[in-house]
């Protein structure tokens, strides 16, 4: 589907969506033009769904990040659950989970009184509800979008040697 230049495109935009397209051609051996046309291609394809900023929480007043796990009974519970959850500004991710809740969702609001309001506004009342558990981020030493991208380049385990 893409090859090893198209990944070093998509590591070096991974971590500045705004570098020019000459700068990124000279890192990777290409020339503006082409750059352009791969990155067309690369979007056309689906491989890049998004370029996007990446804003900073707090500049927002979201400064609660809290992991919430969601336990639901029954098909047609799950399907309004999740269309709740992609109408909800504050629900970042929602993912369908193994083990003994079914859904996982990434939440950001600005604080702990928000959080109640929104367990209480859009959660608790959606039919098939069983349980929740929620877990509140202290800090984020580690918060990442960028996929890990690999090439045949490079070494199966990752360390680069």
């Amino acid at each position: 589907m893409i090859d090893d230049t198209d990944r070093d495109i998509i590591s070096h935009l991974q971590l500045d969506a705004n570098i020019p397209y000459a700068e990124l051609g000279e890192r990777v051996g290409l020339s503006a033009s082409t750059i352009n046309d791969r990155l067309k291609r690369l979007k056309a394809k689906g491989v890049i769904r998004r370029i996007s900023a990446e804003i900073d929480p707090a500049a927002l007043d979201l400064d609660l990040l809290v992991f919430v796990l969601v336990e639901i009974g029954g098909v047609a519970a799950e399907q309004a659950f999740c269309s709740a959850m992609r109408a909800e500004p504050a629900v970042m991710e929602c993912h369908h989970i193994a083990g003994d809740f079914s859904y996982l969702l990434k939440v950001r609001v600005a604080s702990t009184q928000a959080f109640e309001s929104f367990l209480s506004e859009h959660i608790k009342p959606l039919e098939g509800i069983r349980r929740t558990q929620s877990l509140i981020a202290l800090s984020s030493p580690k918060d990442s979008r960028a996929l890990p991208v690999k090439t045949a380049r490079e070494p199966a385990d990752g360390t680069g040697r």
